[in-house]
């Protein structure tokens, strides 16, 4: 019978607490759950049968479900779905080899929760008026065609030069609304990370690791940047365990 790590925790002299909560609660499939322990920290496991674990919605639910109520209760890790391991000793030995790196992780994530925002808008769209308003800006009188036999190629080379100018200017749009972000909420002290253009629709994908008590400083935030971007729609998700901030590879 292997063993699935769900989360690591910082538990300091709250095992009893922590023994009290997993007696209310089940893994994947109704497995119970039980901790290991090292030196303040604690893994939080189930018992499960290797070929039987199944990479479903339900599972998936069930894992995240265990995590986000022990985030409520305790400073901690998660764990990717399906992190395995063979026997109670092999967790002891890997919380033994990565301890320092395990607490250094829980001090960086203590008291602290995980926001996601999320930006859309028809980029082609934007892009159109982007490109009015820069061909306005830019232009000069039109010179008399003349036909001649590398007149296809100049053509495609201008169309491809067209597309190029259009793309920098939606990224250089982006990157000042990345710009208008940081600047808002530096008054707040987040650590960020950013993505662009994660799809045709989503330009902007940032996750945050706030403190729990600015929670509705960060909503009062982002209002403020939807009435600064009514052509964008901006979507904040959270709190949730962090996730992103986890960085740290065991070995």
């Amino acid at each position: 019978m292997d063993k699935m790590i769900y989360a690591i925790l910082s538990v300091k002299n709250n095992q009893e607490k922590l023994n009290l909560i997993l007696v209310g609660m089940n893994g994947i499939a109704g497995a119970n759950l039980n901790m290991v322990s090292l030196d303040g920290i604690s893994a939080v496991v189930s018992d499960i049968r290797r070929g039987e674990l199944i990479a479903d919605k339900s599972n998936a639910l069930a894992y995240a479900g265990v995590i986000e109520n022990l985030a409520q209760q305790f400073t901690l890790l998660p764990m990717r779905y399906n992190s395995l391991m063979e026997s109670t000793d092999s967790i002891i030995k890997i919380l033994k080899r990565n301890l320092n790196e395990i607490q250094l992780n829980l001090r960086k994530v203590e008291n602290k929760c995980e926001f996601g925002l999320k930006i859309f808008c028809n980029s082609e769209k934007l892009r159109a008026e982007m490109k009015a308003k820069s061909v306005a800006n830019t232009k000069t009188p039109a010179k008399p065609a003349i036909e001649n036999k590398y007149s296809v190629y100049r053509d495609y080379l201008n169309k491809k030069l067209i597309e190029h100018r259009s793309e920098e200017l939606l990224l250089t749009h982006v990157d000042k609304i990345i710009q208008d972000i940081t600047t808002h909420l530096a008054q707040l002290n987040p650590i960020h990370k950013f993505k662009k253009m994660t799809t045709a629709t989503n330009i902007i994908d940032v996750v945050f690791l706030l403190e729990k008590d600015k929670k509705e400083d960060l909503i009062h935030i982002v209002k403020d940047l939807q009435n600064q971007y009514t052509g964008l729609r901006l979507m904040l998700t959270g709190p949730w365990p962090p996730y992103n901030f986890v960085d740290i590879t065991l070995k």
